[in-house]
């Protein structure tokens, strides 16, 4: 049968376009049928939101607020890992696949729902042992493995709030985050397979908490030790170190779980900006979890379709945990590290909430060649791929006209999805014919660690057939649009306006605000609520609205794309420019695998542009007289002559931080030679140096 999108002539109203009442009703029904209470939430206490109110003016004429207050189904209880394995167990679907593992050297664990309750149960009986109790910090510094989710989900169970650190940070920035959260244990490993190398995370782990912390325990898992030596050598404190065998060892395999508020604080999670240190955001429980599940399924096609008086198809976007119809189908891969809030909210507690089977693996994608993930996603049936961009523009750099015909079969990919930064439309192009299939539905989402699931995307049917009253009357929106964001998800709502917040029209850029926030928004900045004001809400003041920090634009048909950040924009004699437009343009010669634009300050103009490109086989021919010549005529051809970068400068790779994010304003700096600012967010440092080398041999 074919699909096609037929509009109601009474469209049932969107959510997100329509009262706050209608907009918190739409959320309480998600709540309660999507998730597990011990007690249920009031419809009074289903949402509350103080907005920032005016306090006056300070002498130097400031105007100041005071901190948002937000609340989500506050006076409801539960347990966020009984709605994440318990009930699954206890519906009869203990024997399903939770995750298929694989490491970076090959090795490979199957674990079932059941199996995985029982570890948990044992990892929170050892915390407890420990004397972890509700409210205590857990910072968890491991690669991808089963126990990251393990002892996040054992965090969960006792009502402790975990901080997962990314595995390749540094010392410095573990401490940071060791510091700042004021944790009792700190969870890592002997060490961690990376890049066909063992790394040694113990030593950085004991580096990271040698100044002044609160850190009672550290708990090692074993992961490259193989054998009594090598365990031995391992750097120990007697008292504090323990291992994690060790600590389990005897425990029940089975846990009494509590009952927590919907408010209460389940993870802080840090995000960097340009300028001062990591923000320290916290998440709370029911709120997070609500639309954690809704977006989990709305996005990655578990919603059970239907046929409609008129013989139109649609898709019941109300079906509750109970309805879902394409679970036992689903094999999700979500390729984010588990300390990226992708990862938290698309590979650990969406995944798990829905009852779907994942793939989760340890290693890089080029090890030990690009193919690992075509590998991967033949061997385990690979239904949804959800990546970054930057690892989309890897492959395509490694195979141009995508993998050799016939040696793999990607036949299972049915979704793909994007996330981190915008995608540039021939990644996107290269993915969907190359991956999947040239059929397979593609959600380029957006969101951010603020928000804590995704805001705008596609829905997966855009192709086929929409939901009903997803949109607008007359506006049907049914063909895909590379690298755009497309529209908000029900329950929430966006705009793009200008710095007075006044809308702009279509095709120029403004800021893109979250006015009317789902209950998965960051509720604070830990241990700095007025930072939390100042970052995110302050620029709007009492119209309440989430300054996100990102630039954006609108088509004709209303459809949101994604500038990049505020900071991202390139002001060259007036002209406002977005460094993704001309990334963008660059990366669609086929002498450029990937491209970074920064703005370079510049007296005549304000600013130009400077454009840092790694290359294809092809680019690697140019001189760099030649290669300057090419690429700035084709940005002029493609965009404009006002869009012509100042400087092309051929680089090995870009840095970017680990959720894939270009970090241009290190770029700028590099090239001005100016000092850095924060580094610690970068997943590879590395390649500051190497620019450097290459900007001073010039």
């Amino acid at each position: 049968m074919t699909f096609t999108y037929t509009n109601p002539a009474t469209p049932t109203p969107n959510p997100a376009l329509i009262s706050d009442q209608a907009r918190i009703d739409f959320w309480a029904r998600q709540a309660r049928d999507r998730l597990t209470w011990g007690r249920p939430f009031s419809d009074r206490k289903a949402h509350s939101f103080s907005k920032p109110q005016s306090l006056g003016t300070d002498e130097q004429g400031i105007e100041n607020f005071t901190v948002p207050e937000i609340k989500w189904f506050e006076d409801g209880t539960l347990n966020v890992a009984y709605n994440c394995l318990d009930r699954h167990v206890e519906a009869g679907r203990g024997d399903k696949v939770a995750l298929y593992f694989e490491g970076e050297p090959g090795d490979r664990q199957t674990i079932t729902y059941a199996q995985l309750l029982r570890r948990v149960a044992q990892a929170a009986h050892g915390l407890e042992k420990l004397g972890v109790t509700k409210g205590d910090r857990v910072v968890i510094y491991l690669p991808v493995i089963p126990e990251t989710i393990i002892f996040t989900l054992a965090c969960a169970r006792i009502g402790a709030i975990h901080s997962l650190v990314f595995g390749g940070f540094s010392a410095e920035a573990l401490r940071f985050r060791v510091e700042d959260t004021g944790a009792k244990v700190l969870v890592t490993t002997d060490g961690q397979n990376r890049r066909g190398k063992v790394v040694p995370v113990k030593a950085i782990a004991d580096e990271a908490c040698s100044g002044e912390n609160q850190i009672e325990h550290v708990i090692v898992v074993d992961r490259t030790s193989t054998s009594a030596q090598e365990r031995a050598a391992v750097p120990w404190t007697q008292g504090r170190d323990i291992w994690y065998q060790d600590l389990i060892e005897g425990l029940p395999e089975s846990h009494d779980y509590q009952l927590f508020e919907a408010e209460t604080p389940l993870f802080i999670i840090y995000t960097s900006g340009t300028t001062g240190k990591p923000k320290g955001l916290v998440h709370t429980s029911a709120g997070y979890l609500t639309q954690t599940a809704y977006t989990h399924a709305l996005l990655f096609d578990l919603l059970p379709e239907f046929e409609d008086e008129t013989g139109a198809r649609r898709v019941d976007e109300l079906a509750s945990v109970n309805d879902l119809a394409k679970v036992e189908g689903t094999v999700h891969w979500c390729t984010a590290d588990l300390a990226w809030v992708t990862a938290h909210t698309y590979e650990i507690y969406g995944p798990l909430l829905n009852g779907v089977s994942q793939v989760i693996y340890e290693g890089t994608p080029n090890t030990p060649s690009f193919e690992r993930h075509f590998e991967i996603i033949e061997r385990y049936g690979v239904t949804n791929y959800y990546t970054a961009p930057t690892l989309i523009r890897s492959l395509m750099g490694a195979f141009p006209q995508g993998p050799e015909p016939g040696k793999f079969d990607l036949s299972s990919v049915r979704l793909l999805g994007s996330v981190g930064e915008s995608i540039n439309p021939e990644a996107w192009r290269w993915l969907r014919t190359h991956v999947g299939g040239g059929s397979a539905s593609f959600i380029d989402t957006w969101w951010q660690s603020e928000t804590g699931s995704a805001v705008c995307s596609p829905r997966p049917h855009d192709a086929q057939f929409a939901p009903a009253g997803t949109f607008p009357e007359g506006t049907p929106h049914t063909t895909p649009k590379p690298g755009c964001a497309n529209r908000p998800i029900p329950g929430v709502s966006v705009r793009v306006v200008d710095e007075a917040g006044q809308p702009v029209a279509p095709g120029v850029q403004g800021f893109i605000v979250v006015d009317k926030i789902g209950p998965s928004m960051a509720r604070t900045v830990w241990g700095n609520p007025a930072r939390y004001l100042d970052s995110y809400w302050r620029h709007y003041g009492e119209r309440g609205w989430f300054l996100a920090g990102d630039g954006a634009k609108l088509d004709e048909e209303g459809s949101v794309y994604i500038l990049g950040r505020i900071d991202d924009v390139i002001n060259i004699s007036g002209h406002r420019l977005s460094t993704i437009e001309i990334e963008s343009a660059l990366v669609t010669h086929e002498a450029v695998v990937e491209a970074g634009v920064c703005p370079v300050e510049d007296d005549l103009t304000g600013h130009q542009a400077v454009a840092y490109v790694t290359l294809s086989e092809a680019g690697r021919a140019l001189s760099a007289d030649e290669l300057r010549a090419v690429l700035t005529e084709h940005v002029r051809r493609e965009i404009g002559p006002i869009a012509k970068p100042k400087d092309v400068v051929a680089v090995a790779d870009i840095p970017k931080t680990r959720s894939g994010k270009i970090t241009r304003r290190l770029l700028g700096q590099l090239y001005q030679g100016q000092e850095l600012g924060d580094c610690s967010s970068l997943q590879n440092e590395e390649a500051l140096g190497a620019i450097a080398r290459v900007l001073a041999g010039r």
